[in-house]
């Protein structure tokens, strides 16, 4: 029985950890696409658009305006 509930509880704290780790790591991706338009330029293009260098600067104005940090 102790091991049944000890898996149970191994399997939150994991997952947990899991989502808090995979959070941070999105924000400091999307905190270094603010200053970097080759990688926001990558991102775009493998989302099937190619963006021209006006489209380019709104898209990196409306990510510095977004709050990523806590």
């Amino acid at each position: 029985m102790w091991i049944t509930i000890t898996a149970i509880v191994a399997l939150i704290v994991g997952a947990a950890g899991g989502f808090f780790a995979g959070v941070f790591y999105l924000r400091k991706q999307l905190e270094r696409m603010q200053n970097d338009p080759a990688m926001l330029q990558k991102m775009a293009q493998q989302m099937g658009y190619n963006m021209n260098k006006q489209q380019m600067q709104k898209a990196q104005q409306m990510m510095k305006n977004q709050k990523f940090k806590r």
